[in-house]
């Protein structure tokens, strides 16, 4: 009887395993959007719990001679998501660049910054949501010199990008007081 009540356990995982295989699996941009999600939510609430006169913040001891202030961290992920989202979606960016990359030379305060900011992450959803399983692997012209990059490389770029930037600011932060949101207790 033992054996039997086993068996019809382990028959009972198999019919699990197999319905879950038959389960709709997510389209590719939604996988991916719901990163570009992930990093948007903290390097926002990061860029909103940084006080506004602290936005032209950048440190100057040790090893930290000539970096991006707290703004232009935050205008130079905006810019890079920017263009690569246009990339990825085959069209011109809608942004310029800007000088080191750091975005429109006239984005400046705390509430022109998070605009910004909120703006390119609304285009990098839109060239997530038209990322395919079709269209993933496209090589296109390198929008950063010579070579191909596809349209997944792209997408992926905003997200590693983003925190990679994101882990900078978060330092900046904590060496003005500021405890990145994302690193708050949970209420």
């Amino acid at each position: 009887m033992r054996k039997f009540v086993l068996g019809l356990g382990f028959l009972g995982i198999l019919a699990a395993l197999a319905s879950a295989a038959d389960a709709p699996v997510p389209a590719m941009g939604k996988v991916f959007d719901g990163q570009i999600k992930g990093a948007e939510s903290e390097v926002v609430s990061l860029a909103e719990a940084m006080p506004a006169d602290k936005y032209d913040f950048a440190p100057t001891g040790g090893e930290f001679k000539g970096v991006r202030t707290f703004a232009q961290q935050m205008t130079h992920i905006a810019a890079v998501t920017y263009g690569v989202s246009a990339f990825a979606l085959g069209e011109k960016n809608p942004s310029e660049m800007g000088a080191d990359e750091n975005g429109p030379s006239n984005i400046k305060g705390k509430d022109a910054v998070v605009q910004y900011l909120k703006d390119a992450f609304a285009y990098a959803h839109k060239a997530a949501g038209n990322l395919t399983a079709g269209n993933a692997m496209d090589a296109l012209p390198s929008p950063f010199g010579s070579g191909k990059m596809t349209r997944v490389a792209m997408i992926s770029l905003v997200i590693f990008h983003t925190f990679d930037h994101y882990g900078q600011a978060v330092v900046y932060a904590r060496m003005n007081g500021i405890v990145p949101p994302a690193s708050r207790p949970r209420k």
